[in-house]
């Protein structure tokens, strides 16, 4: 059975919009390792069309040693959209209707994880319908101030269970946490 899993990069103080402004100073070879690892695990991707379009633009013309590009350009690709008809990047599927029963019946189909990358609006419609399995909070040490945040101010708070940290020589944190269904309130 395959899990959906969040993997999201995040300021300290929530801020996931425009990533690119805040992330590279912070490479390091650790991360990429864990980076490598967490998508070799993977056996899909799903993503929402904004992430998706970002992807298909830079991703099918890329190459490295370490196998990033391989992997991202061969997996299954499955973007949630209402406005595009089809994917051009290979192995893409476009999910436009019954969002929830395919990404059950995906997960009922696929061995490993369902990795997600962004994907703000989408994640939230997920974490929204119980169908996300696993946050992973990639956290910089950094304060943006100011921007998109994972959740809406007017999301309920909910319970996570803490599954894991993972600290980098960079200064970045991976958080690991599973929904656990509960409510924080009520």
């Amino acid at each position: 059975m395959g899990r959906v899993v969040l993997s999201i990069f995040t300021s300290a103080d929530g801020v996931v919009d425009d990533p690119q402004r805040f992330t590279f100073q912070f490479v390091s070879e650790d991360s990429m390792r864990t980076g490598l690892a967490q998508l070799r695990a993977a056996d899909a991707l799903l993503l929402g069309r904004v992430t998706y379009e970002g992807f298909a633009a830079s991703w099918p013309t890329m190459t490295d040693e370490a196998g990033f590009a391989d992997k991202m350009n061969s997996m299954p690709k499955y973007v949630v959209s209402t406005t595009l008809d089809r994917g051009e990047w290979n192995n893409t599927t476009v999910i436009s209707a019954n969002v929830a029963e395919t990404v059950t019946k995906l997960k009922a189909e696929v061995d490993g994880d369902i990795l997600i990358y962004g994907s703000v609006a989408l994640v939230r419609w997920l974490l929204r319908n119980e169908l996300v399995d696993e946050l992973r909070l990639v956290t910089y040490p950094v304060v943006m101030g100011g921007g998109v945040r994972l959740l809406e101010e007017s999301s309920e708070p909910a319970v996570l269970r803490f599954v894991g940290a993972q600290a980098f020589d960079s200064g970045v944190v991976v958080l690991t946490y599973a929904p656990t269904g509960d409510k924080l309130l009520g």
